[in-house]
């Protein structure tokens, strides 16, 4: 019997043949049926073949926003460096917690609206919808906290239906879920105006699911109102920012300097 081991050069060549198969194979999977309507209106993101800026984009990402942009998450001020011990959802909460105690009084999520500028009335209103909903689930205990308290170490709990499905059950960031936001309700582009957004809104609701509907409304609602567009559509980068907190100290910051 003929052991003699295979060479280099030839693994390298069935190396090379089956990676070819596969980028071949992967360049013609379907997405959509002209059956089915709908799947031709909403196409997921896809990367050119020749894009290689975002790797595995459907892996979630622990500690970094990754996009298609923005690969390496939030870098201005070491953004993902200072916060790499935290999830992203955890990240988005961290504005809100003043005093670093990983805990969110009422009063801090008051004194956070009202620094990024949404008045006395919606930033308590604010607060009503913000502990009245999420405080529960972040308890350690089957009782309540008396004060309403947010804690940051379980708000992967938070997580609600009929959303974007960018973050998962953990907290983590999935790009590829960030990316059919633009891809399926704002036809590709870097931007999202009021009416792709709401038929976003509409696009993601779930059945059944009244608690999903009202968070997604309210949650989009606010970041429209944060961001408010001079020309009415929605920076896909600000909207990233929005995903990891890091617009919520930059706009802070620009307010505080006025």
């Amino acid at each position: 019997m003929d052991t003699k081991p295979i060479s280099q050069p030839h693994r390298a060549v069935e190396t090379s043949r089956a990676s070819y198969s596969e980028a071949l194979e992967s360049a013609y999977i379907p997405t959509s049926v002209s059956s089915v309507p709908v799947t031709r209106e909403r196409k997921p993101f896809r990367l050119s073949r020749n894009e290689k800026q975002l790797p595995d984009p459907g892996t979630a990402r622990v500690n970094i926003a990754a996009s298609r942009e923005s690969p390496r998450g939030t870098t201005a001020n070491d953004w993902a460096a200072r916060h790499s011990n935290q999830t992203v959802l955890q990240q988005h909460c961290n504005f809100f917690d003043f005093d670093g105690d990983g805990v969110i009084y009422p009063s801090d999520t008051f004194r956070g609206f009202w620094k990024l500028g949404f008045g006395f009335l919606l930033s308590l209103l604010a607060v009503f919808i913000v502990h009245g909903n999420f405080s529960y689930p972040t308890v350690n205990s089957w009782l309540p906290d008396p004060f309403f308290r947010i804690y940051i170490a379980n708000i992967h709990k938070c997580k609600h239906g009929s959303d974007t499905g960018v973050y998962d059950t953990e907290g983590r960031f999935i790009p590829q879920k960030f990316e059919d936001i633009f891809s399926k309700y704002a036809d590709g582009n870097d931007s999202m105006s009021l009416w792709q957004l709401a038929y976003a809104l509409k696009g993601q609701r779930l059945i059944a699911d009244p608690i999903g509907w009202f968070g997604a409304f309210f949650e989009w609602l606010a970041t429209y109102i944060l961001l408010w567009p001079e020309d009415g559509k929605l920076k896909k980068e600000d909207i990233r920012g929005v995903y990891d907190g890091s617009v919520f100290h930059a706009i802070a910051s620009r307010r505080a300097a006025k």
